[in-house]
């Protein structure tokens, strides 16, 4: 029996990248903490090559097995250690340590062990750097419970701790206080600066780097300088120098792989090469999008890479130049569009770098292209009042698409509204009309009216304003001659309920009805005549979330209150079909089928409820969906449906619900495991398990496959050795090369394999086989051959009828072949 497929929320997407520093792997790979996840990028591709998953909760920190570079460790707040092998994504070993882990560190100079934070037993905010010693013992769930204490009351981020030569000290940085411990020497010393706050910032302790080569320490402080510390082997001889080129806090520091350079990054978003520890020698990179979290240099130092804050890598040469930029979904201040999907491309569009709207491919996790809507220069600098987007919405068919940015102010906001039509040549969008002011007040809420077959005719867009009215935007022939587009939008009606405020629209499914809540009213619109039909009041509470029924439930109207209720209204009978007491701060419906998915926030935890507006019950109920708040969804329709098991999953047969939360991680609801679900380009399944995945070999898959077909069709019985399975074969080729045993071992094994077994034969059996191959040494054997498969084949269906064949005896099959043998073609003549 198979266990159902079981509902499982996975996050897909918007993981933190710069959880931890990023490491690259000998061969060109770039392996990233993720979420719970660890990625491995193509440094040539920029592709997502495997996601390591395991650990089951935040990835803290990546390290290559300094043994064996093939190997990686990644330590978790789920309190283990894993050992991989990446270039295979199988995990070797697990070691528990029981307590949560927030740095890791490995050393070439320590074989079994490795060295982690952890919070201090009993304190509060109080974390420890020790040392823990990883048992070589067999099995692979292994536990790590032997700790010894190295520092004690570092911080708790991994870049304020850095091992300096061949490991022989480690430094560690917390507010305004270094300590420094040598191991051989078992000696502590302890250093501080002035904590006097300046008008730059303070001088606490940001980041820290030591040299490769060398007694020196680099550290960066929050007021933007770097000092660098020799003889600290001394407690009171100490000295160290000052550079300074940031106005704000030093991110991270890294040393080249020599040790000649220095590499510093922070909120100005340009990484500064400091050259022989000179402050008039440096070099910059500058505008890399958003402030750097983290830098890591390559093995051979030929590559460096920055990791942001918006969740960006770049790749970067040893010369400064920029190479590659690997980019998953944006984390942008804050998502104010929501989650819109593009019909054209199927990508989720939202909020990406500031006053850009980003196009995410959901299969790649990369995003697909960035569309400047604000074109202006954006300052990274807090308290600046800046033009920012905040809706968006796509007409049916995506040619239009529709923008509103705003600057934030006090009295009098400055509001934008942008149309735009997707040009087929340059495939991407024009501007095509800039409305300025469009409304005196913030905009609310924006919607196309969704007629496919009459969208270029009949497009309608509907904007709603804290202004209290709703505007409606249609189409118009431009009459200008000197106008570069055909046609421009322009305002056609203005409509209002009692001097409240807009809050929410949306259109129904066939377009001739729209719905606008006013504050705690619902109004519903005849669409053609703009014609008032009907309000819905439910107080007290304002409407948060609108929409109507699809399909067969189209003559619903479904609303949302900030007061807690979920309520339903017949539209044919004006009247409050059914209404339930729940949180709902998302109300998505699902644009191809009847379901809608409400979000529940309670207690702390969120929830999901799928339900059909003609059925009070809900369809699916899906408590503590997740303990961070979902704060936006969307319903992403499937190249092609999936084959759902259960019947309570049917919902999701035809589209796939995606989830944002509060920190913004994508999460959605599969049925399949993580294996399936995420399985890149790279790694794509074989046509056959025991063939290799290349295009010949699946061109031969299929043949094999038409092959076999044809055979059972004519009635034959083909023994193909290759198709039965044999775990000898299976275990040589599918075990990673560096833990198999050695080849001594494994050839009489895979010989043996290879041997067809011998089965009992009768002496009839043996002694016509012994006869067949005294012919086959005749020249006429081919020719016998054939002869005798077509008697087989002639005489077998007679045997399996009861009826007696007679048999020839050798003398007269030996007369047989000298008939045949001579040639009759004189006959011809006559």
């Amino acid at each position: 029996m198979v266990a159902p497929a079981t509902l499982r929320v996975v996050r897909c997407g918007g993981s933190t990248l710069h959880g931890a520093r990023a490491v690259f792997s000998a061969d060109s790979y770039l392996l990233c903490a993720s979420g719970d996840f660890v990625k491995m990028y193509s440094v040539a591709t920029e592709e997502t090559l495997r996601v390591m998953g395991g650990h089951g909760d935040l990835v803290t920190g990546i390290q290559l097995n300094p043994h064996n570079h093939m190997q990686l460790y990644s330590s978790s707040v789920d309190g283990t250690i894993k050992l991989w092998d990446f270039m295979d994504g199988i995990p070797i070993k697990t070691f528990t340590v029981g307590s949560k882990l927030l740095a890791l560190y490995a050393l070439a100079s320590y074989e079994d062990a490795v060295f982690v934070v952890i919070p201090k037993s009993g304190e509060r905010d109080t974390f420890q750097l020790v040392s823990v010693k990883l048992t070589k013992a067999a099995g692979q769930d292994l536990e790590a419970k032997e700790l010894s204490v190295v520092l004690d009351g570092v911080d708790a981020s991994p870049k304020r701790i850095a091992f300096g030569r061949e490991g022989e000290y480690v430094a560690s940085v917390k507010e305004a206080d270094l300590q420094v411990y040598f191991f051989k020497q078992k000696q502590l010393n302890r250093f501080s600066v002035s904590a006097v706050k300046t008008k730059s910032g303070n001088n606490h302790f940001t980041c820290i780097a030591c040299h490769p080569a060398e007694d020196c320490i680099a550290t960066g402080h929050a007021d933007g300088k770097i000092r660098l510390w020799r003889n600290f082997y001394h407690k009171k001889e100490y000295t160290f120098s000052t550079l300074h080129w940031h106005h704000d806090t030093v991110m991270d520091l890294a040393f080249s792989i020599e040790g000649t350079s220095l590499l510093s990054g922070g909120v100005e978003s340009v990484l500064v090469l400091w050259h022989n520890e000179s402050d008039c020698q440096k070099d910059f990179l500058p505008r890399l999008g958003s402030a750097i979290e983290y830098i890591s240099m390559s093995s051979d130092g030929a590559l460096c890479c920055t990791l942001h804050t918006d969740n960006r890598i770049t790749i970067i040469n040893s010369n400064l130049r920029f190479s590659k930029s690997i980019q998953g979904l944006i984390k942008s201040t804050d998502v104010k569009t929501g989650l819109v999907v593009d019909p054209r491309t199927k990508a989720l569009v939202l909020n990406g770098e500031p006053g850009h709207l980003q196009f995410y491919c959901l299969q790649s996790d990369q995003q697909l292209f960035s569309l400047d809507i604000v074109q202006r220069q954006y300052i990274h600098q807090a308290g600046l009042n800046q033009a920012d987007l905040v809706k968006v919405a796509f007409s049916a068919q995506g040619k239009w698409l529709a923008t509103v940015e705003e600057r934030e102010e006090v009295t009098d906001p400055e509001l934008q509204l942008k149309l735009w039509f997707y040009d087929e040549e340059t495939q991407s969008f024009k501007l095509n009309t800039r409305i300025n002011m469009p409304h005196e007040d913030h905009i609310t809420d924006m919607c196309f009216r969704d007629m496919d077959e009459l969208e270029d005719d009949s497009l309608i867009l509907v904007t709603a304003g804290r202004d209290c009215v709703f505007k409606v935007w249609m189409m118009v022939e431009d009459t200008d001659p000197e106008a570069q587009q055909s046609v421009s939008w322009s305002c056609d009606f203005v409509g209002s309920y009692h001097n409240y405020q807009a809050t929410n629209c949306c259109f129904s499914e066939d377009g001739s009805l729209l719905a606008v809540s006013f504050e705690e009213t619902v109004t519903v619109w005849d669409s053609v005549t703009w014609d008032l039909k009907c309000t819905f009041c439910h107080p007290p509470g304002k409407i948060r979330n609108i929409c109507f029924g699809r399909l067969t439930c189209s003559k619903y109207l479904i609303g949302a209150t900030d007061y807690g209720f979920l309520c339903c209204w017949n539209l044919l009978s004006c009247a409050l079909e059914w209404s339930a007491h729940l949180n709902i701060l998302v109300l998505q419906p699902d644009p191809l089928s009847e379901h809608i998915a409400a979000v529940s926030w309670l207690s702390k935890e969120s929830s999901l409820f799928v339900f059909k507006p003609s059925e009070p019950r809900p369809i699916y109920i899906q408590r503590n969906l997740c303990k961070e708040k979902i704060q936006l969804a969307a319903f992403v329709p499937r190249d092609e449906p999936e084959m759902i098991g259960s019947e309570k999953y049917l919902w999701l047969r035809r589209s796939q619900l995606f989830f944002l939360t509060d920190t913004q991680e994508l999460m959605t609801l599969s049925t399949k495991s993580l294996e399936e679900r995420l399985t890149p380009s790279s790694k794509q399944l074989a046509v056959e398990e025991s063939l290799p995945v290349t295009p010949f070999s699946l061109l031969l898959g299929k043949h094999r496959r038409q092959q076999s077909q044809e055979d059972i069709d004519l009635g034959k019985l083909v023994h193909n050795k290759h198709e039965q399975d044999s775990p000898a074969v299976k275990e040589l080729l599918h075990t990673p090369a560096h833990v198999l045993p050695s080849a001594s071992f494994l050839c009489p094994i895979f010989i043996n394999s290879l041997l067809i077994s011998k089965e009992n034969k009768s002496a009839e059996e043996v002694a016509d086989e012994v006869e067949m191959e005294s012919e086959e040494t005749e020249d006429d054997s081919n020719e016998e051959r054939d002869v005798t498969e077509m008697e087989q084949e002639d005489t077998s269906p007679m045997e399996l009828l009861g009826e007696m064949t007679c048999k020839l005896s050798k003398s007269q099959e030996k007369e047989l072949r000298k008939i045949r043998k001579m040639d009759y073609s004189w006959i011809s003549a006559f």
